[in-house]
Order: C-alpha cells, then structure tokens, then sequence
C-alpha cells in the first residue's frame, strides 16, 4: 500500500542541509537525510519516486530515493542554484542557477545533465506551463524573462520587462503568465506568442503571485514594510481591486485548490492570513509562528506550513484548524509531496 509524504528542507548556512520525510497519515517524521549545506528548494517527480534538492555548496543537485530515503550521488550544476522544477511526465528536471546565468536540464532515467543553456542576468524563479512544453525563466538582473522550448532546451528571445521580475504564476489552462516585478507592475504575457500585455499596477514589493483555478482572479502579496497588503486582479476586466492589509512581512501566498481562500504567510506576524476570494474580505488569522511557505497536501484537505523554529504545522482547510506542530528541523524552507509505494 502506497503512503503519502511531506519532504521538508531545513536547515542554514553554514549548518548541513536536513530533508525530513513526514508521513501525511500520522505525522511521524522520520530520520531526517542529512545533505551538504545550501538547501532551499525541493522538488518531487510526479510519479513520487524522487525528490531533487539543489544545494548552494557544493554546487550540486542531490536526488533522493523516496522508496529508501537513500540520497545519490550529486548532479553538478551552476553556480547558486535557485530554482527547480519538474516536467509533468517526471522525465525531467530544471534548476536555474542565478551565479552562472544558465539553466541546467537533468535526465531523470540517467541523472545526468542533458544540456546547460546561458539564459538572462540572475535567473531565479522558473515557471512551467502546465503541458510541460515551455519554461519560463525570470532573470532579476537584467529585467527579463528567457523562454526555453522543453522539447530542445533552446531559448527562444527574451522578453523585456520595465523592472526585475520577482514572481510570476500561470493559469490553469496555460494561456496567460502574470508576472510581478519590483516596480510594483504585473504584466500578463500571452503563451505561447509571449506578446505582452498591458502592465498593471499592483502594490509596492511584490513578493508572491498566485490565479484562482477558475481563472477570475489574481492575487499578489506585496511585502511593504509600511502596509502590507494582498492586490486583488479581475482577469475578465484586467483592472486591480482595493488592496487589502495583510499581516507583517508577509513572504508568500497560495490558493486553495477549490478557488476560495487565500492563505497568505505572514512571517513577521507570526499568522497565516485567509482571505476569502468571494468577498476580498479578511478571514480570523491563523497562528503559526514565523511562517514561510506552505503546500497544500493531495486530496486537498490540508495545508502544511513551515515556520521557525523547526516545525511544520498542519491546517484543516475546511475550518482553518491548526493541528499539532511537528518537528522537522531548524528554520524549514521548503516542502514537497511524494508519495511513496
């Protein structure tokens, strides 16, 4: 019988890299996989054989075994690798390495590199259209966007932006990529023409960007240390809402998978934020303390949440009911789910 699992990166630098796989059934978390230091990603194939974790020292991509929890031999990559994702039929991995300015394809079947390509200046964020078929590189550095075909890991022009992208989130059905820079703009970009749209001003900071499943709306957490807030977008109209406070230093946001809140992590309020999408109102704040990031479970009943000092705390979306901590190492980053046969 297959079981399902959370796989939560911890630990900074100059401490080793912990991965700690916590079972989704019980919350028992198991003997942490201790790796070389730098870890602040995860990635899991979906087919849930392997999780891949790009470490900045020493310059590797680290797959792990989750039938085992057996790490093997490292992946050499570029210099500060950033990013990853992985193609919807688990073939392959992208990592983006922000201090080489390129963009490592991985074989899955091989765990060698296919091919490396020279992208924009300070790639960081990497977005895949739901089909696999396009990549989407935001290049901080440079103000731009690199677009490489998945099918040939070649570049196709650059797009320019008016500032540094900081995160971008595509919709559902892959047609459009709404990307946040730190001018305080959001600008759609049409896939696969890549023709830009009309920029949108959305709120200083932006720092998160997530799209409703339906389509209707976006939302973008800006983390402005003044006023915080969450800018609602009307995709049919691509007008902005009023912007809505949020709680301090907020770092990240997502949706629920049925389109009706939104759960924005306010790691300086120590609280998650809920929103609800039908009436942009604030719902009552959920205390989790210092949170970073989070992931909703399969089966979408549950929200995982990391947050200082070294748990990750469940959430039961159906009421926003915080259960027990559990202990999965020192300042946890990111999570990723597998499951595991």
């Amino acid at each position: 019988m297959s079981k399902a699992f959370a796989y939560v990166v911890s630990g900074s630098n100059p401490d080793p890299t912990l991965v700690t796989p916590v079972e989704l059934a019980t919350h028992h978390a198991g003997t942490a996989i201790v790796l070389p230091t730098g870890g602040q990603s995860i990635a899991a194939t979906p087919d849930g054989t392997l999780v891949y974790v790009p470490l900045l020292t020493p310059r590797v991509v680290v797959p792990i075994l989750t039938k085992t929890n057996t790490a093997l031999p490292g992946i050499p990559v570029g210099a500060d690798p950033f990013d990853i994702v992985i193609t919807p039929d688990s073939r392959t991995v992208y990592v983006s390495n922000t201090g080489s300015n390129t963009v490592t394809a991985i074989d899955v079947a091989t765990q060698t590199v296919l091919a490396t390509t020279a992208v924009g200046a300070g790639p960081t964020r990497l977005v895949l259209t739901p089909n696999g078929r396009w990549l989407y590189v935001l290049n901080f550095d440079d103000h731009s966007i690199s677009v490489l075909d998945v099918a040939t890991n070649v570049t196709l022009p650059p797009i320019a932006l008016s500032a540094s992208p900081t995160c971008a989130a595509i919709t559902a059905h892959g047609h459009t990529l709404y990307v946040a820079s730190d001018d305080g703009k959001v600008t759609p970009i049409h896939v696969p023409s890549n023709e830009l749209g009309t920029p949108l001003a959305a709120g200083p900071s932006p720092v998160g960007i997530a799209v409703t499943p339906d389509h209707h709306y976006v939302y973008v957490v800006n983390a402005d240390l003044t006023m915080p807030t969450v800018t609602p977008i009307h995709i049919p109209t691509h007008t902005t809402l009023p912007a809505i406070p949020v709680g301090a230093a907020p770092f990240d946001l997502l949706i629920s998978p049925d389109g009706r809140t939104v759960y924005v992590f306010c790691e300086g309020g120590n609280c998650v934020t809920p929103i609800d999408v039908a009436t942009h109102s604030l719902l009552a704040a959920i205390p989790v303390n210092a949170p970073f990031t989070g992931a909703v479970a399969p089966g979408a009943k549950t929200l995982y949440v990391t947050g200082n000092p070294d748990l990750l705390t469940p959430i039961h979306l159906a009421n926003n009911h915080v259960r027990p901590g559990i202990v999965v190492g020192p300042t946890p980053s990111a999570l990723a789910f597998a499951r595991v046969e």
